[in-house]
């Protein structure tokens, strides 16, 4: 039973993977083709790029750790765990920002306030982005010196001063756990905050159509729609994605079993793999794409016969 389980597990694992790779390779391809072909290329498409990128190494980094610590422990030495942990780090990191990024874009772009701080906002959203991403860079410094300190006591645990080494993990495990909640609960609070201004948003143009006169299905509206549908589906996974997070730390113990481990794999891979699918469904260009790249090995046995 346990064994049909892990089979089961092992299946959704690598069909996740797959998956998002190939949702992730799309984008970055599409959009660095029309980049190739025009010199600019629109901030919201910069977003899904770079975001594309950052999730393609960040399934490849759980893939390796999962495999190694599942099949080969052997090879998980020092300087392997330290590689992969930071290459997980970073893109973890990023692909956070960049998808909260893409959803304060989208409530600069579509939402109406009259507020001028909104408005500022709105005029300078290119700003806007680049400072966020820039300002939370100090974060992922932060980690990643934290985690090369903590492998490095790891690694000359028996040497030297015991009781000191006691004491500076325990300060370097608060650290990890503060860092942690600022990498992943302010962007989940500021995509949840947009979220929240778009349905306001929503509900105040619907009222001004319905004080005009008009209907409820004018262009603007279905964007609302549309937006907030992108937006919801990556609160939903992001939530899930920290949940598995959260569990896999306070449950360390459990994850020594395959089956356990995995179970928690596919729930993280979800987030990286399934948003970018959606991401895909949401933007038109993409699905063009998507739609053609179906259509093509069609064209091609019906050229054969």
């Amino acid at each position: 039973m346990i064994m049909f389980i892990s089979n089961i597990v092992f299946i959704l694992l690598m069909t996740e993977f797959v998956l998002g790779n190939f949702a992730n390779g799309l984008i970055a391809l599409v959009n660095c083709h029309d980049w190739i072909k025009r010199p600019k290329i629109s901030l919201a498409d910069g977003i899904l790029t770079a975001l594309a990128f950052c999730r393609i190494v960040m399934l490849w980094a759980m893939l390796i750790s999962w495999y190694v610590i599942v099949y080969d422990p052997t090879l998980y030495n020092s300087k392997v765990k330290l590689l992969v942990h930071v290459a997980w780090t970073v893109s973890n990191h990023f692909s956070n920002w960049l998808a909260t990024s893409l959803s304060i874009f989208y409530l600069l772009k579509i939402a109406n306030f009259s507020s001028l701080i909104f408005l500022h906002l709105k005029w300078r959203v290119k700003s806007v982005v680049l400072m966020m991403m820039l300002g939370t860079s100090l974060f992922l410094f932060f980690q990643v010196a934290v985690l090369s300190i903590d492998e490095a006591v790891q690694t000359n645990e028996y040497e030297g001063n015991t009781t000191q080494k006691t004491k500076l993990r325990d300060i370097l495990h608060l650290l990890n756990v503060t860092l942690f909640t600022l990498t992943n609960f302010i962007p989940f609070t500021m995509s949840l905050t947009s979220f929240l201004l778009l349905i306001f948003s929503l509900c105040k143009h619907l009222r001004k159509m319905q004080l005009n006169g008009k209907g409820s299905q004018d262009p603007s509206t279905k964007v609302h729609i549309k937006v907030m549908q992108t937006v919801i589906s990556f609160l939903f996974l992001f939530a899930i994605y920290i949940l598995a997070l959260i569990l896999s730390v306070w449950n360390s113990n459990e994850l020594q079993k395959e089956p356990v481990r995995m179970l928690y794999d596919v729930l993280l891979i979800m987030y990286p793999s399934i948003h970018s699918c959606i991401l895909i469904w949401g933007n038109r260009k993409l699905t063009q794409a998507f739609l053609s790249f179906l259509w093509q090995p069609r064209c091609w046995l019906k050229e054969r016969k």
